[in-house]
């Protein structure tokens, strides 16, 4: 080949690379106008987004004052009603006890100027069996121990007492104070006397 036909290629070579060059470069700087182009635009969009979110954020906070408002409110207004169900819970109970009181009061009158023992003695049993059936009506009933064997559940042994029938053995003899339940729970145990 002459020198003449190679440095024609070779011209030839270098033109091509140069076209491709160009090519790419003319390319990549279309790519950056479109990318300027582009943050460019979002800058207004962003702004209005900025807008946006501080809109949001505003009525977020707003939702959560009052959120927060409502949530105090609520919670002094149930320890206010606890306060009052502790002062007053018992208001209904002792409103149903004062007659079996007004009871008690007159039979103290009477017995300062009875002269019949048997008719004050009628009188306050009366009002005993009033009183064990207000407390029957709330829901208060005396534990059963007399003859009944030991149960810890219910009944507290104090103390021990020998006795000569075999079958009153490790059972109840004697009640010295009586124990009451509230429904199914017990309020005071029965202190009671065992057997042995």
């Amino acid at each position: 080949m002459s020198k003449k036909h190679k440095h024609n290629e070779e011209m030839a070579e270098e033109k091509k690379t140069t076209e491709v060059n160009d090519t790419q470069t003319a390319q990549a700087e279309e790519n950056i106008a479109v990318e300027n182009e582009q943050t460019t635009q979002p800058e207004s969009d962003k702004k209005e987004e900025t807008i946006d979110f501080a809109g949001q954020f505003e009525d977020m906070r707003d939702k959560y004052l009052r959120l927060s408002a409502e949530f105090d409110n609520y919670r002094k207004r149930t320890l206010r009603e606890k306060s009052d169900i502790l002062k007053y819970g018992s208001e209904e109970v002792l409103k149903d006890l004062l007659p079996v009181v007004d009871d008690l009061d007159r039979a103290l009158k009477v017995i300062e100027t009875a002269t019949d023992i048997n008719a004050v003695k009628d009188g306050l049993s009366l009002i005993v069996s009033k009183f064990n059936e207000f407390l029957k009506s709330k829901g208060v009933k005396e534990i059963d121990a007399v003859g009944k064997e030991l149960n810890t559940d219910l009944h507290e042994a104090i103390t021990k007492f020998p006795v000569q029938d075999e079958a009153q053995k490790g059972k109840i003899v004697d009640v010295v104070q009586k124990g009451y339940m509230l429904n199914d729970k017990v309020m005071r145990f029965s202190k009671v006397v065992v057997g042995e």
